[in-house]
């Protein structure tokens, strides 16, 4: 049967198209699953920037401000002689543009976030797959040396010799 019959004669659906639709539903559900955890993952590393709200606010402020201004010189002009209204319409459409300046630095900033933190992310995976690619062949790097943690005295008196005088005594 085919299902517009099935919903002609509102019979149940047949139990093949039931185990058909169980596995796709199942991928759906991963798929939505993993998209959620990387929308997550951006939305928890925007916060982590800081100065991202005060900027949103002063912003939006400038961007009221212009809108303001706009509005106040709309009304000015139309109250005047039409000969000097156009300087004043001129400048209330400077002020609109500011406005609309305003809102697309907003806009594109955060876009630019949101463009690093997916670039950080693609790294991130790709350095992953190079650490268990690594891991997997046996090529994992080892440590051929040993260091040691010197103050910038201790640096600058091995530099000067000085510390190999001390040494001699």
């Amino acid at each position: 049967m085919t299902r517009k019959l099935e919903e002609l004669f509102d019979l149940p659906p047949s139990a093949a198209e039931i185990e058909a639709e169980v596995p796709a539903i199942t991928v759906n559900q991963a798929l939505l699953a993993e998209l959620d955890l990387t929308i997550d993952k951006v939305d928890n590393a925007l916060p982590a920037v800081r100065g991202l709200d005060a900027t949103d606010a002063e912003m939006d402020e400038l961007s009221d401000m212009a809108k303001g201004s706009y509005k106040d010189l709309m009304d000015l002009g139309m109250q005047i002689d039409s000969r000097f209204a156009s300087k004043i319409f001129g400048v209330a459409s400077n002020m609109l543009g500011h406005a609309i300046t305003a809102k697309t630095a907003k806009l594109d900033k955060k876009l630019r976030m949101i463009d690093l933190q997916m670039k950080k992310m693609r790294l991130d995976q790709q350095q992953q797959a190079l650490d268990s690619k690594a891991a997997e062949s046996g090529l994992a790097p080892t440590q051929t040396a040993e260091g040691m943690v010197l103050s910038r005295n201790d640096l600058l008196n091995r530099i000067l010799g000085k510390d190999q005088i001390a040494e001699k005594e």
